[in-house]
């Protein structure tokens, strides 16, 4: 039997132009058994194959998990066989069209009392809803850097790159577009639910560089649901001749919010279809538990396990003075730098340009400025261009208002090898009001291109920052799927030297 197109419609628009894609069933048929893996994900799992990474593109995996792969044991997805994604440049306006708000500033608080009128559509509890399936929040979003050469100004580096920065404000923008997919109410023109993103549990990057003259596609669905909370993941991927490469791997976590964002709502709830979808529904659960284990163990909360402190106590040993043998003499040992040496920040004024759908500054914004400043701080404290590796547990706790004064504080706060675990720290001021407010705090690990020096803390404070940027790394480096082609090997007692990527 010939399967029917989906119709992915968001309200007031025509039918996705990506539906097509569903045209590649005919491949995909002879290998389908009822029972198995769905259509969908066969032919998600081939788009994910669909590089031979012959040409120097990494394997993708978790921050340090990158190496390559035989690319004759692979089958390469032509990128005439891909449906039309929607433009980049269109993501925002669909959401603007979903939740019914105007690009005019001045309009903003009209559109914000209509929205008013759309409580009668909110769930009263979970099961209210209709469940829904992975496929149906299903999304690719072309960036066609290649094809059409107006757009790379704005996402191009000095370095002929593209600017990472642009690529965090275009994921936080699909992920939010992705769970309105999820959560569609059919009966209701306009959305009656405010997704918000309330954090980045990991980006994954595997390759160096990306070229800013090849187009770039991303893709996402939503894998898990909780009551009030989805997970959206997404891959990125750039095209080389005719093939879609994977280049980068990402899970946002999205919160549903009322329709004046004042309180929590009700998602619809997911069924996996599938041993894969499953699968992807149970590393959510995990996701989660790891989550509130990670917070539960804060050095805010709890203190230093054993081996922790006698790290730090080493490290204060290390900086005595050998010539006084005294607590209040601290010297550096060598290639070494201290961690308050290390410290760059910026501001940021708010403008009405910046907002979000929800006339708050939008969290891509906030994740780029942030960004850009870990960079500039890594780049300061190695002497080389640094590489971005992962972006690891990025916690929106506050929202930012429209007009506010934003203050980044950027701190290296671990280095091992040529990696540099860089800590951004945001906090807003009113114009009126001169108290400062922590909205979000930054982790972003960088790959130097020379072995960059020690940081060594010299208060308890800084002891707690180094304690903490270690674990970050750790978790991303400590990954399961580490590959042996991409190894840290020991030098000595505290340096990771030694990395086979190619440059």
């Amino acid at each position: 039997m010939k399967p029917k197109a989906l119709d992915f419609r968001v309200s007031g628009s025509r039918p996705n132009p990506f539906t097509g894609a569903f045209q590649l069933f005919k491949f995909f048929l002879p290998v389908w058994a009822p029972g198995g893996p769905s259509p969908f994900y066969l032919l998600e799992s081939s788009s994910y194959r669909l590089c031979t990474l012959s040409r120097g593109l990494l394997t993708p995996g978790r921050g340090l998990t990158q190496g390559f792969q035989n690319p004759e044991k692979q089958r390469v997805f032509h990128i005439h066989e891909a449906s039309s994604p929607i433009h980049v440049n269109n993501v925002r306006d669909k959401l603007r069209e979903i939740v019914g708000v105007s690009t005019n500033w001045r309009d903003h608080m009209k559109a914000m009392e209509e929205r008013k009128l759309l409580r009668s559509f909110l769930a009263k509890s979970q099961e209210a809803l209709p469940p829904r399936r992975m496929k149906d929040s299903y999304v690719e979003v072309l960036l066609p850097l290649g094809s059409q050469p107006e757009l790379r100004e704005k996402y191009l580096t000095v370095q002929n790159t593209v600017r990472f920065g642009r690529i965090l404000e275009d994921l936080d923008s699909l992920g939010v577009l992705i769970c309105y997919m999820h959560t569609k109410v059919h009966e209701a023109k306009m959305s009656p639910l405010s997704i918000v993103t309330a954090l980045v549990d990991k980006i994954d990057m595997c390759k160096k560089s990306l070229s800013p003259e090849r187009d770039i596609k991303f893709t996402g669905h939503v894998s898990w649901v909780g009551k009030t909370s989805m997970e959206a993941k997404m891959q990125m991927f750039q095209l080389q001749d005719s093939e879609f490469c994977p280049v980068l791997e990402a899970t946002f976590v999205m919160v549903a919010r009322d329709s004046e964002n004042k309180g929590s709502a009700f998602v619809n709830p997911l069924i996996p279809e599938g041993p894969k979808e499953e699968a992807l529904f149970r590393q959510g659960e995990l996701n989660k538990g790891r989550r509130v284990a990670f917070s539960s163990m804060s050095l805010l909360k709890m203190a230093p396990s054993a081996e922790e402190r006698t790290t730090i106590h080493e490290m204060f040993l290390n900086t005595l003075d050998q010539k006084t043998i005294s607590f209040q003499s601290r010297v550096l040992p060598p290639n070494a730098v201290w961690m308050e040496k290390s410290k760059l920040k910026s501001l940021e004024i708010c403008h009405p340009q910046e907002r979000n759908i929800f006339n708050r500054i939008f969290g891509g914004f906030l994740m780029r400025k942030a960004y850009e400043l870990g960079w500039a701080t890594a780049c300061n404290f190695g002497g080389s261009r640094p590489f971005v590796v992962a972006v690891d547990d990025i916690m929106f706790q506050k929202p930012v208002e429209v007009g506010s004064l934003l203050f980044l504080s950027s701190q290296v706060c671990f280095t091992q090898g040529n990696y540099i675990q860089v800590r951004v720290h945001s906090e807003v001021a009113s114009l009126h009001n001169k108290e400062h407010t922590t909205t979000n705090v930054f982790h972003f690990t960088f790959m130097s291109e020379n072995e960059v020096p020690l940081v060594f803390p010299r208060t308890y404070g800084e002891s707690m920052l180094y304690l903490d940027g270690q674990r970050h790394f750790n978790s991303m480096s400590g990954s399961d799927t580490m590959k042996k082609d991409y190894l840290l090997k020991p030098q000595g007692k505290s340096r990771l030297l030694e990395t086979s990527v190619p440059q």
